[in-house]
């Protein structure tokens, strides 16, 4: 029976376990430039079969959140090496969540003030972390309202990512990359009907409104290799006021467009995005999204994140429902999880207070096991 201690081989990954560390924003890198403080933090957990990164914007425009970072400067690239290196000296495997928040962004983080760009010009109901003009105190204010990217605007964007991935293997040395296809940033907007209402061939039926995702997915695996891609979905999280009338057909019909694409993994939020895993008004049936990906050929590991507790973990891959589990609050609050999770061991408790912004506390003094 495969236990979530496991190894395992998928794409071009060699996992010494089945345990991820999920995406995590956590607001310290300032000016969106890695330092010595992210290296540890990430070097901490290195244990973990499979470290994502905190979202990682591929571009200025694609900036949502102060003091997140990115991928688009010398300087960024150079911070991602301390990180890769103290990860893979370590002996851990590390790849970095590719991010463009598209409509979940404010005026004061994009270049010259300039308005958010989304699928169409809808305000998502939503906040977003920037910094006060006057004492540069960090606080989450509500998102601005966004304009609506041309057509003609799109395949730059789609050049973006393939451009970003290139940097993040060649340049920063990560062992891949996550696309955030998830919670409602770029492009899970154009995926869903809540957030897309154009009338071009991105907008409209189920297969335009899929087209930038899998223009993107497709320039992503050919400047890296799909091996080293995988992709986060969440069907139905209402995360940053995204919706679909209409998610089980629209992400199983996702799911046979990716299959064929060689990935590593296909990383899914189950429910409501650090909420509930099922939501009245919103029913879904995971096993039938996985079914689609499998029955088309589909052959990437199946991730699964949202609640997960050790039990959980371990029947999900015993049972064979999910190939990896994702940890996120867990995995910031303990540094050791994969010692705990195999030892049965309490888990230190994380502090919410500490998420976003600061220094080392909340982020590298959690406590790990005596040895």
């Amino acid at each position: 029976m495969t236990t979530l201690f496991d190894p395992l081989e998928t794409g071009k990954f060699s996992l010494a376990n089945r345990i991820a560390m999920a995406p995590c924003t956590r607001n310290r890198s300032p000016g969106g430039v890695p330092v010595a403080l992210n290296a540890q933090y990430y070097a901490q957990r290195a244990d973990m079969g499979l470290l994502i990164t905190e979202g990682t914007a591929i571009s200025a425009q694609g900036q949502g959140y102060a003091h997140v970072p990115g991928l688009y400067t010398p300087e960024q690239l150079a911070g991602w090496q301390q990180v890769t290196r103290a990860v893979h000296e370590r002996g851990g495997c590390i790849v970095t969540q590719l991010w463009h928040v598209g409509r979940v962004s404010h005026t004061s983080l994009q270049p010259g003030g300039a308005a958010p760009v989304a699928p169409s010009a809808i305000t998502a109901q939503a906040r977003t972390y920037i910094l006060d003009g006057d004492s540069g105190e960090g606080h989450f204010a509500p998102t601005s309202p966004p304009r609506a990217l041309a057509t003609g605007e799109l395949p730059a964007l789609v050049q973006d990512f393939a451009h970003a991935a290139r940097a993040a293997v060649q340049q920063a040395g990560f062992d891949g990359v996550e696309l955030h296809g998830a919670n409602g940033y770029l492009l899970d907007q154009f995926l869903k009907d809540g957030a897309n209402q154009r009338r071009d061939d991105y907008g409209g039926g189920t297969a335009a409104r899929m087209r930038f995702m899998l223009e993107v997915v497709q320039a992503v695996a050919a400047a890296v290799g799909g091996g080293r891609v995988g992709i986060r979905l969440s069907p139905v999280t209402p995360s940053n006021d995204i919706r679909d009338s209409q998610p089980q057909p629209l992400f199983e019909q996702l799911a046979q467009a990716l299959a064929p694409l060689g990935l590593a993994y296909i990383h899914v939020i189950e429910g409501a995005t650090g909420g509930a895993r099922e939501l009245a008004d919103r029913p879904f049936d995971y096993a039938a999204f996985k079914a689609a990906y499998r029955d088309a050929g589909g052959r990437g590991a199946w991730m699964v994140n949202n609640g997960y507790t050790r039990a959980m973990a371990m029947e999900a891959v015993a049972s064979g429902r999910a190939d990896i589990v994702a940890f996120g609050r867990d995995a910031i609050a303990n540094p050791d999880l994969v010692r705990r999770l195999r030892h049965g061991a309490a888990l230190n408790p994380w502090d919410k207070n500490t998420f976003y912004g600061g220094d080392a506390r909340g982020y590298t003094d959690y406590p790990a096991l005596p040895s």
